[in-house]
């Protein structure tokens, strides 16, 4: 693990690492937000941490510029840890089109080649991560959320419906709720995954949901004016899927906002909050 930028802000430092990644079998990018309660921590002394899971075409940066999380992070002593979407580089498969390859990881671990090899982002983020960044900060393991915005609102609340005994909630921004039914996730899991849709399932949110048995708290915020909201986003099924099961799902939507930053920087407080509240209940 090397340390490759280190910025202070808001009284922390805001940290760029990069290391060699058993899971991805590549270096891998992911960033850190130290709040400054990480520099008065007593001996056995934890903080909560939020893992962010960026979208099609991001990096471990964006959020990291874009979404000024760290002052909220700051004022409530909370780690964020900000992985890369995919593996990447010369030697790591790819595609021509955005929404496949690097930068397109999905948060599944895949079958197919060429993407077996290095394609495993579901194990990266659930396993290898996690092991890598609670031997290096002291984060309470009790006290963890994971949050996310479009493909990886779709690994946000995937993971955690997975995972329901690592996360205490989960929250995402115009997730992708139904991959298994929209040109994006169907696009991903042929390549990644095969053609038989039962695996598909495995990585769906909503089949996930309809199946749950041990329920993580959840806020959703959705932009009315999103372009992607009909034909790829589909949070009307996620929200159906929730009342059915009367899951505990907060389901916002915003009149005006569309899918991007502007959208994620004008909430993502709230969401921070909502996390903190869930990981001191």
């Amino acid at each position: 693990m090397q340390e490759t930028a280190r910025n202070k802000m808001f009284g922390g430092w805001q940290i760029a690492y990069t290391h060699t990644s058993s899971q991805l079998h590549c270096d891998m990018a992911f960033s850190v937000y130290l709040p400054p309660q990480a520099d008065m921590l007593s001996e056995g002394e934890t903080l909560p941490a939020l893992y962010w899971l960026s979208g099609l075409t991001c990096t471990d940066q964006n959020f990291a510029t874009k979404a000024c999380a760290q002052k909220t992070a700051a004022r409530l002593g909370m780690i964020l840890i900000m992985p890369d979407t995919s593996p990447r580089g010369d030697d790591i498969p790819d595609d021509d089109s955005y929404d496949l390859g690097q930068g397109a990881g999905f948060y599944v671990d895949a079958t197919q080649t060429p993407w077996n090899t290095h394609f495993n982002m579901y194990s990266y983020i659930v396993d290898e991560l996690p092991a890598l960044v609670n031997a290096h900060f002291k984060i309470d393991p009790n006290r963890i959320g994971i949050a996310g915005h479009s493909m990886g609102g779709h690994g946000a609340l995937m993971i955690a419906l997975k995972n329901p005994s690592v996360f205490t909630s989960a929250s995402a921004f115009a997730p992708i709720s139904h991959p298994s039914q929209c040109p994006w996730g169907e696009k991903a899991f042929t390549a990644y995954l095969g053609n038989n849709q039962d695996i598909w399932k495995n990585y769906d949110t909503v089949h996930l949901l309809n199946k749950n048995q041990q329920p993580v708290p959840m806020l959703v915020d959705q932009g009315l004016d999103d372009t992607f909201l009909a034909e790829q986003l589909k949070p009307d099924m996620l929200e159906a899927a929730a009342i059915a099961k009367s899951y505990p799902l907060i389901m916002r939507q915003h009149q005006g906002y569309d899918h991007s930053y502007y959208f994620i920087a004008s909430f993502i407080d709230e969401h921070l909050e909502f996390h903190y509240k869930h990981c001191h209940d």
